[in-house]
C-alpha cells in the first residue's frame, strides 16, 4: 500500500513548482486580453471619427513656428522635423541641467558637512527651501516673478558683460576662426601627449622613488602643441563677440531666452538639493577612520576629502544620483509651463492641430523611454568603472 502511494504522481494543479508558473501565465493572459481590448477599442473609436492610427501625418507641413531651435526650422517644415526640434530642446535642457545640478549638488552636499557654521547653515536652508517647494511652483516663480518682471531690452540690467531683460539674457559668445580646425587637432594631440608623458613620468617616479614632476611634464606636453598651433595659424582659435543693443533686441553674442532660463534654473536648483543629500549620505557612509588616518598622515581636510573620502563615497553616490538624472530628464516635460518648446510643447501643438492624441502620446513615451535607457546605460558603465575590483 505504501509503495503504491509513493508511486502516485502529484497532480500538476497541486504541484508547488507548477502553481507559480500557472499564475504567471494567467497574469500574462489577462494582461494581453486587457491590452487587446483597450487597443481594439481605441482603433474602433478612431475609425469612427475618421482618424487613422498611423504616423503618416508626420510628413505633413507643420504650419506653426517654434521660438527656440538648435537646428534650422521653419513653419513650412514637416511635423517630423518639429518633433526633432522638440527632442533636441529637451536634450539640451536636460544635459545642461544635469551638469550644473551635479556641480551645485556636490558643493552643497560637502558644505552640509563643513565645520564652518555659516556655510553649513546656508547649505541646510537652501536644501530645505527648494527641496520642499513643488517644482512646478518654482518654474512659475522663475518665469513670471523673476524674468518677466525684469525691465525691457532698452533698460536691461547689466552685470559685467551680461545683459538681463524680460527677453532673457544676452551674453558674450565664442565664434570659430579660420584656423580653429588646426587648433582643435593640435589640442587633442596635446591632450593625448600630456596623458602619455604624465603616466610615463609617474611610472618612473614610482619605480625610482625620486620626484619626477609628472604634472609639470604633462602640462608641458599640452602646451607644446598649442604653441605650435599659434605659430602655424598666427591667430587665436576663437573670437569673443559681445552683445550690442539693436533696434528691437540685442545683436551679436548669444541670447538665452527667458523660457529656457526659467526651466533650466528651476530644474537645476531643485534637483541639486536631492543630489546634495545623496552626496552628504555617501560621505557619511565612509568610515571615520579614513579621515582620521589621512589626518594622521598630515593631509589637509580638503586633500583628504578629495583623494581619500570622496573616491570611496562616489561608489555609493552614483546609483541614487542616476535616479535623480532620470527624474530631471522627465521633469523637463514641465517646461511647457514656462513656454519652452520642448518635446511635450511640440507634441501638444501637433495634437491640437491634427487630433492625433494617441500618436503624440506614443511619441512622447518612446522618446522619454529611450532617453532614460541611454542615461541608465551610461551611468551603469560609469558605476562599473569606479567599483572596487574584488579578487
Amino acid at each position: 500500500m505504501k509503495n503504491s502511494d509513493a508511486n502516485m504522481s502529484t497532480p500538476f494543479w497541486r504541484d508547488n513548482r507548477v502553481i507559480p508558473i500557472l499564475f504567471q501565465l494567467l497574469f500574462v493572459a489577462v494582461l494581453i486580453g486587457v491590452m487587446y481590448y483597450l487597443i481594439n477599442n481605441a482603433i474602433n473609436g478612431l475609425q469612427a471619427l475618421g482618424i487613422n492610427l498611423g504616423f503618416d501625418f508626420l510628413q505633413n507641413m507643420a504650419s506653426f513656428n517654434i521660438g527656440e531651435s538648435i537646428i534650422e526650422y521653419q513653419s513650412t517644415d514637416t511635423y517630423m522635423k518639429a518633433i526633432l526640434v522638440g527632442i533636441l530642446n529637451t536634450i539640451k535642457v536636460s544635459v545642461i541641467g544635469i551638469v550644473f545640478a551635479t556641480i551645485i549638488g556636490v558643493i552643497v552636499g560637502i558644505s552640509r558637512l563643513s565645520s564652518n557654521w555659516l556655510v553649513q547653515k546656508l547649505a541646510t536652508i537652501y536644501i530645505e527651501i527648494f527641496r520642499n517647494t513643488p517644482l512646478l511652483v518654482q518654474i512659475l516663480i522663475w518665469y513670471f516673478a523673476v524674468f518677466l518682471a525684469l525691465p525691457d531690452v532698452k533698460e536691461s540690467v547689466k552685470i559685467g558683460p551680461i545683459f538681463l531683460s524680460n527677453r532673457g539674457a544676452a551674453i558674450p559668445w565664442f565664434h570659430t576662426a579660420t584656423g580653429s580646425t588646426t587648433w582643435l587637432i593640435l589640442f587633442l594631440s596635446g591632450v593625448l601627449l600630456a596623458v602619455i608623458v604624465w603616466r610615463y613620468r609617474l611610472h618612473i617616479q614610482v619605480k625610482s622613488g625620486k620626484k619626477q614632476y609628472p604634472l609639470l611634464w604633462g602640462f608641458l606636453g599640452l602646451v607644446f602643441p598649442l604653441v605650435l598651433a599659434w605659430l602655424l595659424t598666427q591667430q587665436a582659435p576663437i573670437t569673443i563677440e559681445s552683445p550690442v543693443l539693436g533696434n528691437f533686441n540685442f545683436e551679436g553674442g548669444y541670447i538665452i531666452s527667458e523660457n529656457f532660463l526659467a526651466i533650466f534654473l528651476a530644474l537645476t536648483i531643485y534637483t541639486a538639493t536631492y543630489i546634495a543629500e545623496i552626496v552628504r549620505g555617501g560621505i557619511l557612509s565612509v568610515s571615520k577612520g579614513q579621515m582620521e588616518a589621512s589626518s594622521a598622515l598630515g593631509l589637509k581636510y580638503s586633500t583628504s576629502m578629495r583623494f581619500v573620502v570622496f573616491p570611496q563615497a562616489i561608489r555609493i553616490i552614483i546609483p541614487p544620483v542616476t535616479s535623480q538624472y532620470l527624474n530631471l530628464t522627465k521633469n523637463s516635460s514641465l517646461a511647457i509651463a514656462a513656454g519652452y518648446p520642448d518635446l511635450v510643447y511640440v507634441a501638444e501643438t501637433i495634437n491640437n492641430q491634427t487630433g492625433r492624441a494617441i500618436q503624440s502620446i506614443v511619441i512622447m513615451i518612446t522618446v522619454y523611454l529611450i532617453l532614460s535607457i541611454i542615461t541608465s546605460v551610461f551611468m551603469n558603465v560609469f558605476n562599473n568603472k569606479v567599483q572596487i575590483v574584488e579578487r
